[in-house]
């Protein structure tokens, strides 16, 4: 099972990419969870640029969307919104297939983040990705310094938590793949 994880963060530091890495590390047998990290140098999206090709790193970024299982998003919150970085990545797969069906999962490293929750989720639903309410998890790691969010992501709360979401999430996965399987 293909899960492709990106983070709405582009610090070096970010508390959302330790929390993507963490799940790298607890994933379940048989789930591959790989981290985009190119997030950042995508072209901003401009649908004059959206034409046959389109720009090599969203070509790329399509490609790794429709070969992926499930796509799992850890992204904060700026100023009461979705970050940047991760609109930008969605909006140049609005008017393609790649997230239509697809399971998604959320992870959020604050729980403050409520209102970008709501936008990302709604963004996402509205791209017609399949949510999966049960597969999301809140490991409070804001304005830790890394160290201590090593320590807190390696402790039994967090592993737990993590752990419960990404089986939750390899169901739901398994569960779309066998829906895929009986229709075609």
């Amino acid at each position: 099972m293909k899960i492709l994880a990106i983070s709405g963060s582009l610090r070096a530091a970010s508390t959302n990419t330790a929390l993507l890495r963490a799940a790298q590390r607890l994933a379940p047998a048989g789930m591959a969870i790989t981290l985009y990290d190119k997030l950042g140098h995508l072209p901003i999206f401009n649908p004059d640029d959206d034409g046959e090709p389109a720009p090599a790193l969203v070509r790329d970024f399509r490609r790794r969307l429709q070969d992926c299982d499930g796509l799992l998003i850890a992204c904060p919150e700026y100023a009461h919104g979705v970050p940047g970085g991760i609109k930008n990545a969605l909006d140049w797969v609005v008017g393609s297939s790649e997230l239509v069906d697809k399971p998604t999962a959320l992870l959020h490293a604050s729980p403050r983040s409520e209102i970008s929750r709501g936008a990302l989720a709604e963004i996402l639903v509205t791209m017609s990705a399949r949510l999966v309410p049960e597969a999301t998890a809140t490991v409070p790691l804001l304005g830790r310094p890394p160290a201590e969010m090593d320590d807190i992501l390696a402790g039994p709360v967090a592993e737990a938590d993590i752990r419960a979401a990404l089986v939750a999430f390899a169901a739901a996965v398994a569960a779309s793949r066998e829906a895929v399987a009986a229709v075609s």
